[in-house]
């Protein structure tokens, strides 16, 4: 049912400070902020060759990026993002299984423009896992 790994997400403290370390000291192809209301979060995307690294930085009160940070003030892997054909019946077979869908189970669109749902990461060995539509 999963296809590629779209990104490994990775909160961050300083947003400035560690784009700089990206994009200066490891040399990667480092993209411009974009803030996402829906999700409480700034975003910058790092292009790899084989995938993207998301550095996500909290973005107005009640940020769930926040928290995150409160509990793990130097930061750390939130997230890993896989592809998906069709979310909605990734969605429903999932359930189907047991797995639960964060939210009202009703995709939103996300920092690329296309449906994306999370799912709970005590399903998944403790990783909080998203999936976006291919």
């Amino acid at each position: 049912m999963i296809g590629r790994l779209n990104h490994v997400a990775i909160a961050v403290p300083d947003l400035e400070a560690a784009t700089a370390q990206y994009r200066d000291t490891l040399g990667a192809d480092v993209g411009a902020p974009q803030e996402e209301p829906d999700h409480g979060v700034t975003v910058v995307f790092i292009t790899l060759p084989n995938t993207k690294i998301e550095l996500l930085y909290p973005l107005g009160e009640g940020s769930p990026i926040q928290g995150f940070l409160d509990k793990n003030p130097s930061g750390g892997i939130h997230h890993i993002c896989y592809e998906v054909d069709d979310i909605l019946a990734a969605r429903d077979k999932l359930k189907a299984e047991g797995a639960r869908v964060l939210g009202n189970g009703e995709p939103k669109i996300g920092a690329h423009g296309k449906p994306v749902l999370f799912l709970h990461p005590k399903d998944f060995t403790g990783t909080l896992v998203e999936l976006e539509q291919a």
